[in-house]
């Protein structure tokens, strides 16, 4: 005799079936399926892992019928980090998988056509915009957003605004931390590669490295201070800067991971051991911090659940302005981590 099929043999699995894997009910399925947010979230994590164990695949039409109708994310970008990129473009797209999005990404040159992009995204049918750095200090970009009132979440900004929201860790705190923490260590003249000065996350970082050194009791010095730009080759550029001066830095700090590491390719070039002679410091703890030797002394900013967190953002925003519901600019601060690994140690003189 046969066992007794949990399911209508042929047919793919049902939320019914579901629920039984978790152990919940099927409204409770069907909530997190659309994004509800009343869900507790160890019950979340059940469900997902219900969800993908069976394979299941959510009707479309009936979760439109429940309110869970597909909308239409835009996501533009134009970050020169591309280790940053992947790990946002991962929380999105994970995101979107939950629910039922479409996401649109769109690449633009802040200089040339981020605002006809925008324009063009928004009468395609996008529906709410996604905008990590540098995008999301535009101005040109913004306008167009707040013109159409289109809600949008800017990453790594300072102000939300009418129906703009922001998703931000705290980068003046996390520079400070990661300085004071290098002053610890004995160093006393500390080099800082900064990012664009244009965006404001730069300049944060480069006030929470200022206040850090005086509470260290050091002075800011104006020839330790050099501008990059996120990228590789910026760092490349920074770091010879520095280690050019007649009196060098014992440390460095970079604005993210990408011109840390190469920062430490310039030293080692020069035949200087990292960090017997120098220590090196960046920031993101993007897949680069760890895939280069010695593994680099960082900030983790959370990126992916950033992502993530702007993706949910942007679900209620929409179902909100569906419903002809008014919704105001959020703030919404995550959590950083100063991570120690190989990169850092006291000076040798």
């Amino acid at each position: 005799m046969k066992p007794k099929q949990s399911r209508r043999q042929g047919s793919g699995p049902t939320i019914a079936d579901v629920a039984r894997e978790a152990g919940v009910s099927p409204m409770t399925v069907s909530r997190v399926i659309n994004g509800e947010d009343n869900v507790r979230a160890r019950t979340r994590d059940i469900v997902n892992a219900a969800i993908k164990s069976l394979g299941y695949t959510p009707n479309n039409a009936a979760r439109s019928l429940a309110g869970g109708a597909q909308i239409k994310i835009g996501l533009m970008h134009s970050n020169l980090s591309a280790s940053y990129l992947s790990a946002f473009l991962i929380g999105a797209l994970e995101q979107a998988s939950r629910y039922n999005i479409q996401l649109v990404v769109e690449h633009c040159d802040v200089e040339l056509n981020a605002e006809a992009v925008a324009a063009r995204m928004l009468s395609g049918g996008v529906e709410a915009m996604l905008l990590p750095p540098p995008l999301s200090d535009l101005p040109a970009v913004l306008e167009v957003l707040e013109g159409s009132d289109t809600p949008a979440v800017l990453i790594a900004s300072e102000q939300p605004r009418n129906n703009i929201s922001v998703v931000k860790i705290d980068d003046y705190q996390a520079a400070y931390e990661m300085t004071r923490h290098i002053a610890s260590l004995g160093h006393r003249r500390i080099g800082f590669i900064t990012g664009d000065r244009g965006q404001q996350v730069s300049q944060r970082r480069l006030e929470g490295y200022r206040q850090a050194l005086k509470d260290s009791g050091l002075a800011p010095s104006a020839e330790l201070e050099v501008e990059g730009f996120f990228t590789y080759r910026s760092g490349l550029l920074g770091a010879e800067q520095l280690l050019d001066l007649e009196l060098p830095p014992t440390a460095i700090f970079a604005c993210n991971d990408e011109m840390a590491a190469a920062t430490i390719s310039v030293a080692q070039r020069r035949g200087l051991d990292i960090p017997k002679d120098l220590t090196v410091c960046g920031f993101d703890d993007t897949a680069l911090a760890t895939t280069i030797w010695p593994e680099l002394t960082t900030i983790h900013q959370p990126v992916v659940d950033m992502s993530r967190a702007a993706v949910d953002l942007l679900v209620k925003k929409v179902r909100a302005v569906r419903a002809g519901e008014a919704e105001q600019g959020q703030q919404v601060q995550l959590d950083f981590t100063l991570i120690r690994r190989r990169s850092d140690a006291p000076p040798r003189i």
